[in-house]
């Protein structure tokens, strides 16, 4: 049997940046934000969980957010931190958040082809995500791994075995999570021996 975790990064700086006297675009600004000093001491809390003990593997994705919370992880179970970035936010294809058409969340839920220019539709990241956690199976077997992510890019990949309905994900009919989302939000998927999903659970 090989579990996975599937986590949602600590809480990002935001509130408390200030000037910035600085171009970049927006996808290289959500790639670069770190956590928030909260952020940094609820990753830091949320790794000593009896859960997340003896892990055989910590990823994250590339973004540095995800990155910052996934250290503690590592640090607590003496491993590295592995990055990908098949597992990175959904990419939303816009250069100004102006440019975000006001039901924008909605219709990418209800419609798996739905995009902005060159961004990405909820096909795309779920096909990515679940590639990559059927790379994680086979080179994991048998082992507990800890993905660190980003609360679209997971919902989008629960839907590979879930019904999301505003935002209330459900699995085999029951309603495992109400669509609120915090920082450290971590699912635990069960997979077979032969890699066949045993059960979702919400990891409070």
């Amino acid at each position: 049997m090989t579990t996975i975790y599937l986590m949602r990064h600590s809480k990002p700086f935001q509130m408390h940046r200030g000037i910035e006297d600085f171009k970049e675009d927006l996808l290289t600004a959500s790639i670069k934000s770190p956590l928030s000093v909260i952020g940094e001491r609820l990753a830091s809390s949320s790794s000593a969980h009896p859960e997340f003990t003896n892990l055989d593997a910590v990823w994250s994705s590339n973004y540095v957010r995800a990155m910052c919370t996934a250290k503690y992880f590592a640090y607590r179970n003496k491993i590295k931190v592995n990055i990908s970035d098949k597992i990175g936010e959904r990419v939303h294809g816009i250069t100004s958040w102006d440019q975000l058409p006001e039901d924008y969340e909605m219709r990418q839920l209800a419609d798996e082809n739905y995009r902005i220019n060159d961004g990405e539709n909820q096909r795309d990241v779920r096909k990515r995500m679940y590639e990559f956690i059927m790379s994680l199976l086979d080179n994991y077997y048998g082992r507990r791994v800890l993905v660190v992510s980003h609360a679209t890019a997971i919902t989008f990949l629960l839907t590979s075995w879930c019904e999301v309905r505003d935002g209330h994900i459900y699995y085999q009919g029951n309603e495992i999570f109400n669509g609120k989302w915090h920082y450290c939000e971590t699912f635990k998927l069960t997979f077979s021996d032969n890699n066949v999903l045993l059960n979702i659970e919400h990891i409070e």
